[in-house]
């Protein structure tokens, strides 16, 4: 069975996006082995899976990298994302624009569940948060990447909701003051 993994970018204070969604906090001197990282987690996956609400600006940011910045350092990522099949979730919604986008309005377990079950590469998670907390609450992810970055906000949206235990599998500090850590569901 394909694992699901998290890869979230987080603050010493656990928030993911200021109160209003803000990103500006994010470690700004881009690690060469953060990003190696980074690339190692979406090359083990062939699905990434999506809330809703973080579709749009996720596929527009990276779609118009490919179209338009082929000079761009981001340039071979920004690839990847858009040729990876993507899974958003809604409730709301039958079809969001974007390439290889699909969307899921089933029950979430079942359809992640199904996914998982699937032949291929693991599956991974980038956000939004409330997509991501509703993961976390139904225990469908099988590992956590947190990316937590040197930085409070004081306020913001968090992914936890509720108490669970974790059990720490490896934790690496890197040059530009991030910490990765990855962490699995204690039983």
């Amino acid at each position: 069975m394909r694992k699901l993994r998290l890869q979230v970018q987080m603050t010493i204070d656990g928030f993911v996006c200021g109160p209003n969604g803000e990103l500006d906090w994010m470690t700004g001197a881009m690690d060469e082995k953060v990003l190696a990282l980074m690339n190692e987690l979406t090359d083990s996956s062939d699905t990434i899976l999506m809330g809703r609400k973080m579709t749009e600006g996720f596929v527009n940011y990276w779609e118009n990298i490919v179209d338009n910045h082929p000079e761009s350092p981001e340039y071979e990522f920004a690839k990847k994302m858009v040729d990876i099949p993507k899974v958003v979730f809604s409730k709301k919604q039958s079809s969001m624009p974007g390439r290889n986008v699909r969307v899921e309005n089933g029950d979430l377990a079942a359809a992640v569940n199904a996914l998982k079950a699937q032949p291929g590469k693991d599956l991974i998670v980038y956000g939004g948060a409330g997509f991501v907390s509703s993961l976390i609450e139904q225990e469908l992810i099988d590992e956590l990447y947190l990316f937590i970055n040197p930085v409070t906000l004081g306020e913001g949206m968090r992914i936890f909701k509720t108490r669970k235990n974790y059990q720490p599998v490896s934790s690496t500090v890197y040059g530009n003051g991030e910490v990765v850590t990855k962490y699995v569901l204690a039983k």
